[in-house]
């Protein structure tokens, strides 16, 4: 999907201040049974047609408004991922802004997830 300039402008702008992380990264955490918050954070829509494996669903629209209530330790380690990577760094770069200190944007997003051949799951809770 080609996206528009200025969008694609605003999230190389906001890639400075995000750190990324690879689906195969996320993967061996959960293999080493390390904690953290693993976020889907694309639309309804997008969810209904499967997630990640480990995933919660908060749609990038109410993440901020609800965040500090979900996750109020401004510490724990948050994964975001949306479709291609794109819409997860402006939501990382948010979460930064808010606070929070160990944010990562994983790189590809569900189209990595799902091409690295990693788990999914479908029926979310939305």
């Amino acid at each position: 999907m080609g996206h528009n300039p200025g969008f694609e402008r605003l999230v190389e702008q906001r890639k400075s201040h995000v750190r990324e992380c690879r689906p195969s990264e996320v993967m061996g955490r959960f293999e080493r049974g390390e904690v953290f918050h693993f976020i889907d954070i694309r639309e309804d829509h997008e969810v209904v047609q499967g997630y990640a494996r480990g995933a919660v669903h908060k749609g990038r629209g109410i993440l901020e408004r609800d965040v500090e209530a979900m996750i109020p330790d401004k510490n724990a380690e948050i994964i975001l991922y949306c479709g291609g990577g794109y819409r997860s760094v402006l939501s990382a770069a948010n979460l930064r802004e808010m606070g929070y200190t160990q944010v990562f944007s994983m790189a590809g997003g569900i189209k990595a997830w799902r091409q690295a051949g990693y788990p999914m799951e479908s029926s979310p809770a939305i």
